[in-house]
């Protein structure tokens, strides 16, 4: 996820006169905390069916996965950037690591106590340290490299979070849901004891995922401590300069954080519910196991997107490919609720390919122009990440009260508003007030 060119221009570089090619090894390194936290991120989709079929969750109930840990964008952004200014980005990024690894260990109290709360819990901690990652090294990769190649340098990067995204529903699919659940009338005739046991059982699937994934966050932040990386001055200006300007006289920064907020919201909520919908006869009726599966194509579009979007965004104008994107997703995700079958369940997946360079564009154009408040303005947009942890709740509710096909109403309105800031809102300063 994103800062801006205008945070290359500000900050200044340890070692100005290098060449781009230096910054390979570097990139390469920050590149794999891209993979995992897309990884990590995406192993939701497969908690979401696997807790809602232990627990016999409502949909709303089941989406407090999502809303604990998006949440967590919002209350540890502004913090987050705090520790980096104190001890920079390449030591805030080992204390991410550490603290997601904390939060992967969480899940093996949570599930042997099989206890949602407990899983709730783990997951806030596991976010909080997704958090420091997404603050430290989004800004860090703009700054490796020339500012007029940031944007697409973001975005590519970005492709290898998108390629944790694809693989995380397969591997977890595999390791978590390859058991059949009980049905619910079998569920509610177990008793009490009979259905902790069963509890229990169901959700020590996660135990070995997240025991490995803690060892390798680890062993990953050993190798970030170690790395020589290049030490890069913060960019939010120097220390007691007073800048003559504030983050909220740049509508393209408020626009913008609600066009964060709208894109995570659409993009998590479909995602969150792909397992269930799958599942429903009328779409194609197959198993949590089998639907699965399928989600990886979603999260794959998204990937082949950032790849292409990468070399697309060299050569038009940014808002002009947020635009056509999010008329391509709208599009698809009415055509998907109107129908059902395999044109319904194609639909839906074929919205991750537009998904793709939505966040990092959104976040470009949000920054456009804001010089040494970047970094002020890279905190506020990525509290407003919080959007996956209020949109799905919604569409949850939405779903339990009119049915699941119909409940994709809510990402369509927000990929209308995407259109609308990538064809207007995301106008700068330069462009809305132009000097005579």
């Amino acid at each position: 996820m994103a800062t801006q060119d205008a945070a290359a221009n500000t900050a200044p570089r340890s070692a100005p006169d290098s060449a781009t090619p230096s910054y390979t090894r570097p990139l390469v390194i920050v590149t794999t905390l891209f993979f995992m936290w897309g990884f990590l991120t995406c192993l939701n989709d497969i908690l979401v069916p696997h807790l809602k079929s232990i627990f016999d969750l409502s949909y709303a109930r089941a989406m407090l996965i999502q809303f604990a840990f998006f949440s967590a964008y919002f209350l540890f952004s502004v913090p987050w950037s705090k520790v980096v200014n104190a001890i920079g980005y390449q030591r805030t990024m080992v204390a991410g690591l550490l603290t997601m690894a904390l939060g992967a260990l969480l899940f093996l109290p949570a599930s042997s106590a099989a206890s949602y709360p407990l899983f709730l819990s783990a997951l806030i901690v596991l976010a909080a340290g997704i958090t420091g990652l997404q603050v430290a090294a989004n800004p860090y990769v703009t700054l490796l490299g020339e500012p007029e190649t940031a944007s697409s340098r973001l975005v590519l990067t970005q492709a290898f979070n998108a390629l944790g995204t694809t693989v995380a529903p397969k591997i977890g699919g595999l390791l978590i849901l390859s058991s059949a659940p009980l049905a619910l009338d079998q569920l509610r005739q177990l008793a009490p004891q009979a259905l902790q046991g069963y509890r229990v059982q169901e959700a020590a699937s996660v135990r070995i995922p997240y025991t490995v994934i803690a060892v390798a966050l680890l062993l990953l932040a050993v190798l970030i401590a170690f790395s020589k990386l290049p030490t890069i001055a913060n960019a939010a200006g120097d220390r007691g300069e007073r800048v003559n300007d504030s983050v909220w006289k740049h509508a393209n920064l408020r626009l913008g954080a609600l066009g964060i907020f709208a894109y995570v919201g659409a993009e998590v909520s479909i995602g969150s519910f792909l397992v269930n919908y799958f599942g429903l006869p009328e779409v194609a009726g197959l198993s949590a196991l089998a639907a699965a599966g399928f989600v990886s194509f979603y999260w794959g579009g998204a990937m082949v997107g950032r790849f292409l979007g990468a070399g697309v965004l060299r050569r038009i104008k940014a808002g002009h490919v947020l635009g056509l994107c999010a008329v391509c997703a709208a599009s698809l995700v009415t055509t998907s609720m109107l129908t059902g079958g395999r044109t319904a369940m194609w639909t839906i997946l074929a919205v991750g390919f537009f998904n793709s360079i939505m966040f990092p564009t959104i976040f470009s154009l949000g920054v456009a122009e804001l010089g040494p408040l970047t970094g002020s303005g890279s905190g506020i947009l990525n509290m407003a990440i919080v959007g996956g942890a209020i949109l799905p709740v919604i569409q949850g509710a939405i779903a339990d009260q009119f049915g699941l096909h119909h409940a994709f109403i809510l990402p369509v309105v927000c990929y209308l508003y995407i259109l609308y800031y990538g064809l207007r809102g995301s106008r700068p300063n330069s462009e809305r007030y132009p000097k005579s």
